[in-house]
């Protein structure tokens, strides 16, 4: 294993994208979502984040309803010229409803989110700003137009989808071009291979996979969701409850003794599978764990230079069709739905 402080490698986000680590942060935990937070140690986590070459932050404007905007805020101000900052919309919450969620791709609402976020932000332009999720009800030409009058207005620079099909990226891009997808991705979650992977890659968008540790679960960190706490959303998850679980944990066997032969973590060796699949499909994928912890985010970018030989993929390689239970109690909004 290589020194856990060194930088990671950059690179190219999509055709004409900006230039960031090969490796991002996913700030959501910060916020909410994943039980409570220490704001210093988040804090800490950003300005790691930085010193190890992760410059890609990711946010959106439904995290803590706004809140996990305002938090990285300060921290983004102060190192604007050094950070890509990445945004989403699209994803409707209601105050006195946590659970829900609806989803709105219309003209109206992007135009009235956009500006929402770079209050919150406190910023003149977002970097990448995405449709967090898919409207089936809205033609997708009119949400992308939408977008590209953003970008046009100097108001966003570069466009990015999330949970979409190879179809509806070839669509959108054929309006904008588009930068990058982001979608969950990961040795239990591969839906993206099923029709974007090949579309992103000939089309010369990033893929950009949240989630890459499937939600904390490769790593170990958690056996079941009743170890979790009483505001976890994992709670909810369907793969991480009863006899999908117990399933599911027998399923970390192989990426237990990958680790072991690596002399590295299980959550490095899932991260490490994640980026070589840039090379498996030939296109540029740059991962967006999630952590509050700058001792973790060290243990994840180190993983950026562990390569996995052609027996190691083969043992993992049977993992996500073995997988119990979807990724979300509701797949309705996802691009699995649409495939």
């Amino acid at each position: 294993m290589s020194d856990n402080n060194e930088p990671i490698a950059k690179v190219t986000l999509g055709t004409g994208g900006p230039l960031v680590g090969v490796q991002g942060l996913g700030c959501m935990g910060m916020s909410e979502f994943y039980g409570p937070t220490d704001e210093a140690a988040a804090r800490a986590a950003l300005d790691a984040a930085l010193d190890l070459g992760v410059t890609l932050l990711d946010t959106a404007d439904v995290y803590g309803m706004g809140a996990n905007e305002e938090f990285i805020a300060p921290f983004v101000r102060e190192h604007r010229d050094e950070i890509t900052l990445a945004t989403k919309f699209g994803i409707a919450r209601k105050a006195d409803d946590t659970r829900y969620r609806g989803v709105r791709n219309d003209p109206e609402y992007i135009r009235h989110a956009v500006d929402g976020s770079l209050r919150r932000l406190g910023v003149d332009v977002i970097d990448l700003y995405y449709m967090h999720r898919r409207d089936p009800a809205v033609p997708l030409a009119e949400s992308v137009g939408a977008m590209a009058e953003l970008a046009r207005a100097g108001k966003v620079r570069h466009l990015g989808l999330s949970e979409v099909t190879g179809a509806e990226l070839r669509e959108a891009h054929a309006v904008h071009p588009i930068a990058a997808v982001q979608s969950e991705w990961s040795l239990f979650s591969r839906d993206v291979e099923i029709s974007l992977t090949g579309a992103a890659a000939e089309l010369g968008v990033a893929l950009v996979p949240y989630s890459p540790l499937g939600r904390g679960f490769l790593t170990g960190s958690f056996q079941d969701a009743s170890q979790l706490s009483a505001d976890d959303f994992r709670q909810y998850q369907p793969r991480f409850s009863g006899e999908n679980a117990k399933r599911n944990l027998d399923l970390l066997e192989p990426l237990r003794r990958v680790a072991e032969a690596h002399g590295a973590t299980p959550a490095q060796i899932a991260l490490a599978w994640v980026q070589q699949r840039a090379q498996v499909h030939g296109l540029t994928v740059v991962p967006i764990p999630g952590t509050r912890k700058a001792e973790r985010l060290r243990e994840n970018t180190a993983a950026t230079r562990i390569v996995l030989d052609e027996a190691e993929l083969g043992r993992l390689e049977p993992l996500a069709g073995q997988v119990a239970g979807d990724r979300y109690p509701d797949m309705s909004s996802t691009s699995a739905a649409r495939e």
